[in-house]
Parts: structure tokens; sequence; C-alpha cells
């Protein structure tokens, strides 16, 4: 059995190195590496993929949530609901713009519980941010349905999941944003760190671009306070050639997913967390639940096989912000940071190493 790893990036990337290789030679000859034509094509690409108008690439997936809340107007005293269970990248964007993030628990699929949602709105809040969580999707329906009612905004937290859909449409294009992560474990992602907006709305759009880059209408022109998050023409470039493929590598991990489930299905003791339409999502991470999660772990690390918890801590939790969010009411969401657990999931993985894993679950939990 080939060596197992949770993530093979050096493999993946000999898969469409002479494409990469062209990709960075343009860039280099080009002698333009910030804000140019790489970035714009990029940009059109992944917006027409999508499915919407506009894209702006900033430089990380945090900073392209911060940048929506500013460009939203959302700031010191106002109040964003979002979810506990997620990278603590979600809740740093609220903070950053001097809001105030209101967690909701999850469900036991892990998304933010749409039926809590409205029990939290007060005056100050201005918006609701869901995470579609491990690509699967948010009850953003629901979700959309509830910030139009009390008009707030929709921030959708797209990071982990670039091509996942529901109900036939893209995940991301739902709210009045969508914010990416291109961070390399992403199913869409750079060689390092890398993020994009997007929205339907051409002035929310123009404001994102300027605060972007320093704020700047035009050159050396600031009508507002900025930031410095510009995508680089070598990682769009880069991006661009994988975004070709995006579809396909979801197909693949969509199919070593659905041979997980075929061979876990079923296991007292274990359950998988799964989406209600099972092919809506990207499977950026395969994830299952169970009480005896660290036991298992460590008994699957014996057989040469990788684990990670995503994630391990609440977001209040965490201990920058358990002195003012310890006390949150979330019992779902902390009994699920005990009991999630992520397999290995990614395209370069064989269905022999898949059905290996799979045995070797079945054989702890004692069915043969």
């Amino acid at each position: 059995m080939p060596e197992i790893k949770f993530n093979d990036f050096s493999k993946e990337a000999e898969l469409r190195l002479a494409e990469y290789d062209k990709a960075f030679k343009r860039v280099l000859n080009s002698g333009w590496y910030i804000l140019g034509e790489e970035v714009k094509k990029f940009e059109e690409e992944f917006s027409k993929y999508l499915g919407i108008k506009y894209c702006i690439g900033v430089g990380n997936g945090l900073e392209a949530l911060q940048i929506s809340l500013m460009a939203l107007g959302i700031g010191k005293d106002d109040e964003v609901i979002t979810t506990p269970l997620s990278a603590v990248a979600t809740a740093l964007s609220i903070i950053a713009v001097g809001a105030k993030p209101v967690f909701v628990d999850t469900n036991q699929e892990a998304q933010i519980n749409a039926d809590l949602i409205e029990k939290v709105i007060t005056k100050k809040t201005k918006a609701i941010m869901p995470v579609h969580l491990y690509g699967q999707p948010a009850e953003i329906d629901k979700i959309k349905e509830i910030c139009k009612r009390h008009n707030l905004f929709l921030i959708e937290d797209t990071a982990q999941a670039h091509g996942s859909t529901y109900k036939g449409r893209k995940l991301g294009t739902y709210g009045d944003v969508g914010c990416f992560s291109f961070y390399p474990t992403k199913n869409l992602g750079a060689f390092g760190d890398a993020g994009a907006i997007v929205t339907n709305n051409k002035k929310i759009a123009a404001i994102c671009a300027e605060i972007r880059d320093y704020g700047q209408e035009s050159k050396y022109v600031h009508i507002r306070y900025g930031l410095n998050s510009r995508l680089d023409e070598l990682h769009a470039a880069l991006l661009k050639v994988k975004l070709k493929y995006l579809d396909k590598d979801n197909e693949k991990k969509r199919k070593i997913a659905k041979r997980y489930i075929e061979k876990l299905e079923g296991i007292k003791g274990l359950q998988i967390i799964l989406p209600k339409k099972w092919n809506d999502s990207d499977f950026h991470q395969f994830v299952i639940k169970t009480s005896k999660r660290d036991e298992l772990r460590e008994f699957l690390a014996r057989k040469g096989i990788p684990t990670l918890i995503h994630f391990p801590v609440s977001i209040p939790d965490q201990p920058f912000l358990s002195k003012d969010y310890g006390k949150v009411k979330i019992p779902v969401c902390r009994e699920l940071v005990k009991s999630v657990l992520s397999l290995p999931c990614h395209i370069m993985m064989s269905i022999d190493q898949i059905d290996y894993i799979s045995k070797e679950i079945s054989n702890y939990f004692g069915k043969k």
C-alpha cells in the first residue's frame, strides 16, 4: 500500500506542471506582478464559472470577509450573526471592523442552525455570515429569507465550497457578497495565500476593489480607508490553470466520498456528515463523527492513516474569546468538536487506499 497522505500537493502539482510553468513564465516575462491582466482574466473567468457579475481578487480569505464587511458599512457596535464552528478567520473578520460576532449553534450536520437565527436578531444586527463548512451548503435559502425579512446583509463564507451547489446554483452567489479563500488546501487552491469576493452589485464591487488597494479610486487618489490586499499576478495565473480542472477535480472527490459512504454506512457508533443532497458538496473535507473519535484517531495513526480535526475548539471557546463568549449556549457545536474527524480525501487517492482506510475503520468498530 503506497503511503497515505492527508494532502498530496507535490503529486497534484505534477499533474499540470507544464501548464503552471507556462503561466509562471508568462507572468515573469510580462514584468507586471500586481493587479494586471492575469488578475483581470482570472476575475472574469471565476465570475463566469460561478454565474455572477463581479469578482474582486484579494490577498486571502479573511480579508475577503473583512473587506466585504467594510464595503457594506458594517463597523463599531454593529452585530454580525455567524457560526461557532469554522476557522477562526470568520470571527476575526468581524472583530477587525469593530463589530461583534453573535454565535448561533450548529445543527447536527455542522452548519449554522437557521431555525435559531431569528432569536438573536437585535436592532444592532446588520448581517448574517453563514459558513458552508466542509464544502457542504448551509440552509442558504432559509437564511436568505431571514435576511430579506429583517433587512440584513447576507455574506457567504464560501472558503471551503468552491463549486459546491445548492438547488442547482453555485454557493457564493446567494448573498450580497460571497467570499472565497484560495489557501493551498482548498479545492481551488493557490500556491500560497489568495482570496476573492464575488457579488452582483456593481457599487459593492467597486468599493471592494478600492478597499483592497489602499482605498484608491485612481492612482494616488484615496477616497476611503483601505487595505493592502491585492491578488498578485502569479497566483492569478496559476489559479486560472486550476480553475479549468475544478469541476473534474470536484467530481473525483465526490467519487472518493461515494466510495467512503458505501463502505462506512451502517457502522454502529459512526455517522457521516453529509448534505441533504450528497453531490451538492465539493467534499473539501470528508467528515465522520463518533464518540470514540480520539481513540479511533490513534488507532488509524498506528495503521499509517493520517486524519485531522476540523475543528477541535469552537470559536467562542478559543482562549482570546472565551472570557466574553465562553458561556454562549452552543451545546450541539460543543459536542461536535469532540466527535468530528476528517479522513483523507484528495484527488491523488486510489480506490485501494480508500478501501484500506474504510476496512480499518470497520475493524475498529468490530464490523467484519
